[in-house]
C-alpha cells in the first residue's frame, strides 16, 4: 500500500475531453496505486453525514420545495475533517464519505414528492410505509444502474459532461492538494446561518417573515386592505444561500412566477369578487370576504399546480429521444445477457452480476410482501403494484441517469407525475378505488421517485470515482448502507415535521409545511380515484397554458410554475441570494478575482443552507418537546403574547436580515485569487 502522505498526481489533462482512438484515461489514483479507501473512518463519517444531511434536506425540501445538493458540502467537510486525524484522509476515503453521505439528498428528493401527500389526503400514514418505500426504491435505483456504469462513465467519457460530478471532483482534488482551508469557510457560514435561524425559530427573538404591512405612513395597510397586495419575505439564511447557488436568472424566474400570482392574479380575483356575492368553488366564502392569503390558497395556487404538471410533461417530451435510447440500452444490459467488456482492474470492478440479480430478487420479493401485507391489498393488486413499481423504476432510473449526466438535473417531477397518473389509471381499471387506491398509487410513486432520484445521484458518485480512481465495487457496496440510513432519517423527520408543523392547515397547525410537490400530487390524485370529487380543472388548465406560454417564449416553465405555487415569502429570499450572486459576478473586471469570490460565495451559501436547515430540524425537535414554552413572551393588551408576533419584532427582523446580507456580501468579497 502506498504512503498516503506521498505527493498526489494532478488530474489528467484528458479527464474532461473525448478520448482519441487508442487513448486511455488513467485516473487520478491509478489502478496500481493502492491507498486507504474503505476504512472505519470513511464509513462512519459517511453514515453520519447521510443522517444529518437527510434531516436537513428533508426539512428544507418540504419547506421550500427544493432539495439542496449535498454532494459538494459533504465533499468539502470530508476534506476538512480528514485533516483532523493523525493520518490525513486519502482522496479515496473522501470519495467513499461523499458517496455514502450523498445518499441523503437523493432519498429525500424521492420521498418528499409523495409521502406527505398521505397526510394531505387524510390517509393512514405510518413510519414503516415511509421507511420501506424509500429503502426499496433506493435499492432498486442502485442495482438497476450498476450494469450501466461502464456505459455512462467509461464509454461516454468526454461525451457526457457530468456538470455536478465535475464540480465535486474539483473540490476533492483541490482539498487533496491544498488541504481543508475551504472547510473553515463552510464551517463559519454554517455556524452563522444555523445560529441566526435557530434564534428566531426556536426562541422567537425576532419575526421570521417580514411583510409590506410594516411600511410607514399607512402605506402597508392601504395596499393590503384596498388592493389585496401583500409582499412578504422569509429571513431564513438557508433560503438566501440556496438563491445564491441557483443564481440570479433562475431565482428571478421563480420570483417572476410568484409576483404574477401575488401582485397580479390575487388582486385581480379580489377585484372581480366585488361583483360576485356567492362563493365560487373551491372557495367556501365570497371572494370579497377573502384576504390575499385565502385567495391564493383557494384559487391561485391551483394555477401553479397545473403549471408544475405541464412543465414536467414538457420535460419528458423534450427528452423523448433520450428516453427511447435509454430504454433500449437498459434492456440490452440487464435482460439481453450482454456482458460489458473491460478488464478486471481495481478501478473497473463492479459487484458481480449474480449479486446484482440476487439483490433485485430480494427487493422484488420484499416489495411484493410490502404491498400484500403492509398495505392490506389482495394478491392480485399486490402483483399489479409490484409490476408497475419495478418496470417503471427500471425504465425511469436509466432516463434519470442520462439526464443527470447531460445537464446535471433530474426530471423527477415529470416522471413521478406520469407514474402516478399511469398507476392510478391502471389500478382503477383493475377495480381498486378510493383511499386504498390512493395509498397504493402514492407508495408506487414513492418507490419509483426514490429509485430514479437515487439513480441520478449515484451515477454522479460513480463518475467521481471513475475520474479519481476509486473502486466502483466499494462505492456500490456501501451505497446500500447510505440508502438505509437516509431512508430511516427521512421517515423520522417527516413524522417529526408533521407532529410539529403539520402538512394541512388546522387550528393546531396554522402555518403548515408547504410541501409543494406533495400538494400537487395530492391534488392530481384525488379526482383520479374519486370521479365524483370536484377538482378545479379550469384552474389547472390555466396553469398548463401558462406553462406552455413560458416554454414558447423561452422561459423555464418549471421554475415559473414553482414560483406561482410557492408562498411569496419563500421565493423572495431566493431573489435576494440571486442578487448577491449577481453583485459578486459584477464586482471586478478581473476574471480570476471574480471566480475566487464566486467560489467563496458558493461555500458560504452552502454553509448557510446546511447550518440553517439542520438547526431548523433542531428547532422542530425542541418545539415538539416543549411547545411554545421556550418562546420569548411579552406583555400584551390581552395578556402575554409572543414577541415574534409584535411590530417591533418585524422591524428588528428587517434590520438583522439586512445585516446578514451585508455580512454575506462582504465575506464573499474578502476572497483573494490565491484562495
Amino acid at each position: 500500500m502506498d504512503d498516503p502522505k506521498a505527493p498526489s498526481p494532478i488530474l489528467p489533462p484528458n479527464a474532461y475531453t473525448e478520448l482519441k482512438p487508442g487513448e486511455k484515461y488513467i485516473p487520478y489514483v491509478p489502478p496500481e496505486r493502492i491507498i486507504p479507501e474503505v476504512t472505519p473512518r470513511s464509513v462512519i463519517i459517511g453514515l453520519v453525514m447521510a443522517f444529518l444531511f437527510t434531516a436537513a434536506a428533508a426539512y428544507l425540501g418540504l419547506y421550500i420545495g427544493q432539495v439542496f445538493e449535498a454532494a459538494i458540502p459533504i465533499a468539502i467537510l470530508a476534506v476538512g475533517m480528514g485533516t483532523l486525524f493523525k493520518r490525513k484522509s486519502t482522496i479515496s476515503e473522501n470519495v467513499i464519505i461523499q458517496s455514502i453521505g450523498a445518499s441523503s439528498g437523493v432519498v429525500v428528493a424521492g420521498a418528499i414528492f409523495t409521502l406527505p401527500a398521505l397526510y394531505i389526503l387524510g390517509l393512514p400514514a405510518h413510519f414503516y410505509k415511509f421507511f420501506v418505500a424509500s429503502l426499496l426504491g433506493g435499492v432498486l435505483g442502485v442495482v438497476f444502474l450498476i450494469p450501466l456504469r461502464r456505459y455512462f462513465c467509461k464509454d461516454q467519457h468526454g461525451i457526457l459532461p457530468f456538470p455536478e460530478a465535475t464540480a465535486t471532483t474539483e473540490v476533492l482534488v483541490t482539498g487533496d492538494r491544498a488541504g481543508g482551508g475551504q472547510a473553515l469557510t463552510l464551517l463559519i457560514a454554517a455556524v452563522v446561518g444555523g445560529l441566526y435561524d435557530f434564534l428566531f425559530s426556536a426562541f422567537g427573538l425576532w419575526k421570521e417573515v417580514i411583510s409590506t404591512r410594516i411600511l410607514p405612513f399607512g402605506v402597508g395597510p392601504f395596499l393590503y386592505e384596498k388592493l389585496r397586495i401583500l409582499g412578504t419575505l422569509s429571513t431564513r439564511t438557508s433560503i438566501v444561500g440556496l438563491g445564491y447557488i441557483i443564481g440570479f436568472r433562475y431565482s428571478s424566474l421563480i420570483c417572476a412566477g410568484s409576483f404574477v400570482s401575488w401582485f397580479v392574479l390575487v388582486p385581480a380575483l379580489w377585484y372581480l369578487g366585488q361583483y360576485i356575492t356567492v362563493p365560487v368553488a373551491p372557495g367556501t366564502v365570497p371572494l370579497s370576504e377573502m384576504g390575499a392569503e385565502e385567495i391564493f390558497r383557494h384559487y391561485v395556487r391551483h394555477i401553479g399546480i397545473g403549471g408544475i404538471a405541464c412543465a414536467g410533461i414538457i420535460g419528458i417530451i423534450k427528452n423523448l429521444k433520450v428516453i427511447l435510447s435509454a430504454f433500449t440500452l437498459g434492456f440490452k444490459e440487464i435482460f439481453g445477457g450482454k456482458k460489458p467488456e473491460g478488464d478486471t482492474e481495481r478501478t473497473d470492478r463492479d459487484l458481480r452480476m449474480s449479486t446484482i440479480l440476487g439483490i433485485i430478487a430480494l427487493a422484488v420479493v420484499a416489495l411484493f410482501f410490502f404491498f400484500l401485507f403492509g398495505l392490506g391489498t389482495g394478491p392480485g393488486f399486490a402483483v399489479a403494484a409490484l409490476l408497475l413499481a419495478t418496470v417503471i423504476a427500471f425504465l425511469f432510473t436509466t432516463v434519470a441517469a442520462r439526464a443527470t449526466a447531460l445537464v446535471g438535473s433530474n426530471p423527477v417531477s415529470g416522471m413521478t407525475l406520469m407514474t402516478l397518473i399511469l398507476s392510478s389509471f391502471l389500478l382503477v381499471q383493475l377495480g381498486l378505488h378510493g383511499t386504498d387506491g390512493m395509498i397504493v398509487a402514492l407508495l408506487i410513486g414513492t418507490v419509483v421517485c426514490t429509485a430514479l432520484s437515487v439513480a441520478g445521484g449515484f451515477i454522479t458518485d460513480l463518475k467521481i470515482g471513475y475520474w479519481l480512481g476509486t473502486a466502483p465495487r466499494n462505492q456500490e457496496r456501501f451505497k446500500f448502507a447510505g440508502i438505509l440510513v437516509a431512508a430511516l432519517a427521512c421517515g423520522l423527520v417527516i413524522l417529526l415535521l408533521n407532529s410539529t408543523y403539520g402538512f394541512v392547515q388546522s387550528p393546531e397547525h396554522p402555518n403548515p409545511m408547504p410541501a409543494p410537490q406533495a400538494n400537487a400530487m395530492a391534488a392530481v390524485l384525488t379526482p383520479l380515484f374519486s370521479p365524483g370529487a370536484q377538482a378545479p380543472w379550469l384552474l389547472y388548465l390555466a396553469g398548463m397554458l401558462m406553462a406552455l406560454t413560458m416554454e414558447l417564449i423561452g422561459v423555464a416553465p418549471l421554475a415559473f410554475a414553482l414560483g406561482m405555487y410557492l408562498p411569496l415569502e419563500v421565493n423572495t429570499p431566493l431573489l435576494v441570494g440571486g442578487i448577491i450572486a449577481l453583485m459578486i459576478n459584477k464586482s471586478s473586471k478581473d476574471g480570476g478575482l471574480v471566480k475566487a469570490r464566486s467560489d467563496k460565495g458558493t461555500l458560504i451559501a452552502s454553509g448557510f443552507i446546511a447550518g440553517g436547515a439542520i438547526m431548523g430540524v433542531v428547532s422542530a425537535i425542541l418545539e415538539a418537546l416543549f411547545g411554545r414554552g421556550i418562546k420569548l413572551m411579552v406583555s400584551g393588551a390581552d395578556g402575554p403574547i409572543a414577541f415574534a408576533e409584535t411590530h417591533g419584532a418585524e422591524i428588528l427582523s428587517t434590520l438583522l436580515f439586512v445585516g446578514l446580507c451585508i455580512f454575506f456580501y462582504r465575506y464573499t468579497r474578502s476572497a483573494r485569487k490565491e484562495e
